[in-house]
């Protein structure tokens, strides 16, 4: 067949051209944001970008058309999609029957993790030998990139509680079939399209129902709202379900956790009875609460405990979740994706179990829909409590945030934040950020950069001036 992708160049639409790709399609598509890193993956795919958005993009006609979901009515190749009437579907719809369905799916879901457990999940399945198909919404280092194509009947796939496309307002998650699912956690986020935390609760119990009577449902118990889901169901629940936490009322639990400088080992009980001791490279009890999830799940479909811990020790984790960019005169630049408070909180936790006694300075652009509006104001205030020095950047793009309501005001959070007697600075941009930083940071320093977004190329920019200085 040949698919055309309006919108080719995101991070889903992109992983599933290379997909389509691999399994013999004949792929085009098109952007208007057509740069590294996706677009040189997909020419060193010999997929056909075009720049721009054309109705003659569609010449020749294709077999279908994927709209990505951040397309909108009016853009130009829609218009003359539903001119035409050509076939389209989202990229949901897709990835279901292309490479979903009549095979055995895992979909991981949550607020938060779900990227890492995903990658978590794909590195133990193919030690295990299950030699999975997988789509992670970020690159796992084991692998070197965000999709594989396999001839398995495994499929993993990262659940997605956004909207769909501009056609389907319902969840990404209720597309993918999920024989196993996980739910970490469930808490308020996309405020742009979630009205209030019950929106996104029956989102969530929606999702649930879908798993088969054959299947499992993997719920992270520390979470309330996946309590309250799961409990909600009652008789209404038709698959088995497993729990799992540090709480003591979950099925499987972790106790006797410690973080070293390299390592993090814990323990893991069922029922009461030691099950497994592991390691992994992972810090933050969060982490450790992805790996279980995924130990559950391999143990569903089959997988040893030696496998699962051999895995698990040599996972490397996803790019931009707490990845180390470099080091110059000692100063470490992280970067991570954390941008809800709760996972600036747990990132921030993370890396103060990692570097014990090394100064961490806390960077934060407010880029998702959700940071950028006043709904996570007080939460923000207390997210950064393990950092010794924070810095938040602009609100990004000011004028489309008034558009959806109240903005975050960044001079009240910094004002909150010194409450705490801890030193923080407001600042616009990342070019204002470096320059306010490199005279300040010492040998020892530990500069971690949070956002969904690449923040004005601001973690180069500092390892660039640290070389120079």
């Amino acid at each position: 067949m040949h698919y055309h992708i309006i919108g080719i160049c995101g991070t889903a639409t992109a992983s599933l051209a290379g997909m389509l790709k691999a399994r013999g399609h004949r792929v085009t598509g098109s952007d208007e944001n057509v740069y590294p890193p996706m677009s040189t993956m997909l020419q060193s795919l010999g997929i056909n970008i075009f720049q721009g958005y054309r109705p003659e993009n569609l010449q020749p006609k294709p077999d279908c058309v994927i709209i990505g979901n951040a397309i909108p009515r009016g853009n130009a190749e829609v218009e003359e999609t539903l001119r035409q009437r050509l076939v389209y579907r989202s990229q949901a719809e897709v990835v279901k029957e292309e490479f979903i369905r009549g095979r055995r799916s895992l979909v991981v879901a949550g607020t938060h993790g779900k990227t890492t457990t995903t990658s978590i999940a794909a590195w133990i399945m193919d030690q295990g030998g299950l030699n999975p198909s997988f789509l992670i919404g970020g690159v796992a280092q084991n692998f070197g990139t965000s999709f594989r194509v396999t001839g398995s009947e495994y499929f993993i796939i990262e659940g997605d509680e956004y909207d769909t496309a501009y056609f389907d307002k319902g969840p990404k998650f209720m597309h993918y079939l999920p024989e196993l699912a996980i739910v970490n956690n469930i808490e308020f986020d996309h405020a742009d399209i979630y009205a209030d935390l019950e929106a996104v609760k029956l989102a969530f119990r929606r999702f649930m129902n879908l798993v088969p009577s054959n299947g499992r449902l993997i719920a992270g118990w520390d979470s309330p709202s996946v309590r309250d889901v799961v409990q909600s169901m009652g008789q209404k629940l038709f698959t088995e379900l497993q729990t799992f936490g540090f709480d003591e009322s979950a099925q499987w639990q972790i106790r006797n956790r410690d973080y070293s400088e390299s390592l993090s080992s814990f323990k893991v009980f069922r029922e009461g009875v030691e099950w497994g001791a592991f390691r992994t490279q992972l810090f933050g009890d969060f982490n450790l609460l992805n790996c279980l999830a995924v130990i559950i799940a391999a143990d569903g479909w089959g997988i040893s405990r030696q496998r699962i811990g051999d895995a698990l020790a040599s996972f490397k984790n996803v790019r931009r979740r707490a990845e180390v960019r470099g080091e110059e005169r000692g100063i470490t630049i992280i970067d991570d994706f954390a941008h809800h408070p709760t996972a600036v909180r747990e990132t921030l936790t993370a890396l103060r179990h990692r570097f014990k006694e090394r100064r961490l300075i806390a960077v934060f652009e407010p880029r998702s829909w959700s940071s950028r509006l006043a709904v996570f104001q007080d939460a923000y205030a207390n997210a950064f409590a393990d950092a010794d020095y924070v810095v938040i950047a602009s609100v990004f793009d000011r004028e489309k945030v008034a558009e959806k309501g109240r903005m975050l005001d960044t001079a009240q959070l910094i004002e909150d934040i010194s409450q705490t007697k801890k030193p923080a600075r407001a600042l616009p941009n990342a070019d204002e950020i470096v320059a306010h930083l490199l005279p300040r940071l010492e040998h020892g320093d530990v500069v971690a950069v949070m956002s969904n977004g690449g923040f004005g190329g601001i973690h180069e920019k500092l390892l660039s001036g640290l070389r120079q200085s």
